[in-house]
């Protein structure tokens, strides 16, 4: 999955057919006709509250793959001053098995190196290696 560049209509399409359910039954269950679903289905952007009922109807958190995109391509910064000890834990365990997936994928197929990933996702080389490590067995 590409994580930067987001087409959720195709994403929702990808999800009905693994499920087998046709734009039609989808379109009478949102309350839409089927020229109004075909319409959501081909644009990269849909309203929120249209996402929540797709996650819903479909059963599948749409909302986590932007929650990736943000984690990959937009890392929170340090806090400037640190007032206790809970805050230097704050992205502890934020990476979900799909995005250690995703990042293991493009150092086995040799699209990005060890260091550009490190760079570019600023991800602690400690924590590559373990990952590395931990699952490419």
């Amino acid at each position: 999955m590409d994580f930067k560049n987001i087409h959720i209509g195709d994403l929702i399409k990808n999800r009905m057919e693994s499920l087998q359910i046709k734009v039609s039954d989808l379109s009478a269950d949102m309350g839409c006709t089927d020229k109004d679903m075909n319409s959501l289905l081909q644009a990269e952007t849909v309203d929120s509250d249209l996402l929540l009922q797709f996650c819903k109807i479909l059963e599948y958190d749409f909302f986590r793959i932007y929650t990736q995109h943000l984690i990959l391509y937009a890392p929170s910064t340090p806090p400037s001053k640190v007032v206790n000890k809970t805050q230097l834990n704050i992205r502890k365990n934020i990476y979900t098995p799909e995005i250690i997936e995703f990042i293991l994928e493009l150092v086995r197929t040799e699209k990005k190196t060890k260091e550009e990933i490190i760079t570019e996702y600023r991800i602690p080389k400690s924590t590559l290696h373990r990952w590395i490590k931990k699952y490419e067995k």
